[in-house]
């Protein structure tokens, strides 16, 4: 790779420093990390001179004047400020897959319940910025209100460029591939069944050291992501905080002639050169940075006697919206876990929500669907459209009557960005090769077993 000669590091060292990386833990903390000594100021954010001659810069994200329990923001102690660089011009070529304004000029609306399988990774050179494509969204990165859903399909590192998003947040999946990603603040290690939040503005770069990668990608244009109340629960359970992980300082002060920082704003990319790397931050403290989860660490819930609870218990992450309970994203997963219920339908129940669910699956297989939704695959079933496990799960299940024992689902991870928004869909996505036509077939098999006989009464359900 280009990068690993700029550095005159070999693969193996880079593969064993990425390996070993030190994290800070915790949720929305108040960080601090330096990776020279002395580097922090002492006493105040912004003093006449910094250690070590450098520039304090602070990144904002949200509104000064916003409550102080949801005010963000950090302050970066860099080499040179982010400011020096040629001004910005429209990326040529232009990226036409990527919106992040839906309209009917962009996209199109659909209630049909829609699936994709697994869209191939490109034979020809893509890095992670080309490799991106818009599936869903709803709302306007310029209104600041909304989401979009992407996917990433790539097979090589980004070399001599940063990517930044004036948009919003990214809160990425991979599905295959690590991801080695450098940032302002840090490097941090993103393997499948981790996740990882880069927030508004922050510029990083993303190397694949296994090679073909393809992952899941939920933008939010409405604020940042939150854990969710854990209301009668408790103070324990779900997501906790202490595994959330932001990565140490770590900088780098070479020279690089022509390097590009790539900014997406209002869905288009433009682009800029400067002679040095973006990653100059010798020191920064805050609570605004990226941030890394491993999903195996979920702590679900699940019911212990009968029914079937909501997929709202398993929300590891929120972006609430001006309603209560009522979010602009969830992300979702459907981690291992036991199912005990007596008396009950154990897969997911037949549904129509007012919500719009995009599901995926990391690994393993999906409960409710005994065929057909693969890994690096995807769903949506939009507000108020029925959907609900396939013939072959149904049968198979109540062909069990009451004989069912305690079973651990093992070995998968699906999730689901879910929105009160109602997403438009790309073209490009709708015209794929991968749209599985299909779909609706998974359903027509559900014959009627209704009958007149005798049903015994709740009472008797429960004795």
């Amino acid at each position: 790779m280009e990068k690993l000669d700029k550095l005159n590091i070999s693969e193996e060292d880079l593969e064993f420093e990425f390996s070993h990386l030190e994290y800070q833990s915790g949720f929305g903390n108040n960080f601090s990390s330096e990776a020279k000594p002395g580097a922090l100021p002492v006493g105040q954010n912004n003093p006449l001179k910094c250690p070590y001659g450098l520039y304090a810069e602070q990144i904002s994200g949200t509104a000064f004047t916003v409550p102080r329990k949801l005010n963000q923001r950090s302050w970066l102690y860099r080499i040179k400020p982010s400011v020096t660089h040629e001004p910005f011009h429209p990326r040529a070529p232009s990226h036409d897959y990527l919106i992040s304004e839906f309209n009917q000029s962009s996209s199109s609306a659909t209630p049909t319940q829609l699936r994709w399988n697994p869209f191939n990774i490109p034979d020809t050179k893509t890095n992670f910025i080309d490799g991106l494509f818009t599936i869903c969204g709803a709302g306007s990165s310029f209104l600041r209100h909304g989401f979009a859903v992407h996917m990433y399909v790539a097979n090589a590192s980004m070399e001599g460029c940063a990517f930044a998003n004036a948009d919003g947040d990214f809160l990425i999946v991979p599905q295959q591939g690590r991801l080695w990603i450098t940032t302002e603040l840090g490097r941090l290690q993103v393997s499948p069944g981790e996740i990882v939040v880069l927030q508004q503005g922050f510029r990083y770069s993303i190397d694949l050291p296994d090679g073909p990668s393809r992952g899941y990608v939920v933008e939010v244009f409405s604020g940042h992501f939150q854990l969710p109340d854990l209301g009668p629960i408790g103070a324990n359970g779900l997501a906790s905080p202490p595994d959330f992980l932001t990565p140490t300082a770590w900088f780098d002060d070479k020279a690089y002639p022509g390097y590009t920082i790539v900014h997406k704003f209002g869905g288009s990319l433009f682009t800029a050169k400067q002679n040095f790397s973006p990653f100059n931050v010798v020191a920064w403290h805050g609570n605004y940075a990226p941030y890394k989860y491993d999903l195996k660490k979920f702590c679900p819930f699940n019911t212990v006697l009968f029914d079937h609870g909501d997929p709202s218990i398993n929300t590891v992450l929120t972006v609430p919206s001006e309603k209560p309970g009522v979010a602009v994203v969830d992300f979702v997963i459907f981690p291992p876990r036991w199912l005990v219920a007596e008396h009950t339908f154990r897969p997911p129940y037949y549904h129509r929500n007012c919500m719009s669910e995009f599901m995926g699956l990391i690994y393993g297989s999906y409960e409710a669907k005994a065929d057909g939704f693969q890994p690096g695959g995807a769903s949506l079933h939009s507000c108020m459209t029925p959907h609900g496990p396939d013939t072959t799960t149904f049968e198979k299940t109540i062909a069990e009557e009451d004989d069912a024992k305690p079973a651990k689902i093992k070995d998968t991870m699906a999730f689901m960005f879910e929105s009160s928004l109602i997403p438009r869909i790309t073209p490009w996505v709708l015209k794929s090769p991968h749209l599985d036509n299909d779909y609706y077939k998974c359903w027509t098999g559900l014959k009627s077993h209704f009958h007149h006989e005798h049903l015994p009464e709740n009472g008797e359900l429960h004795s």
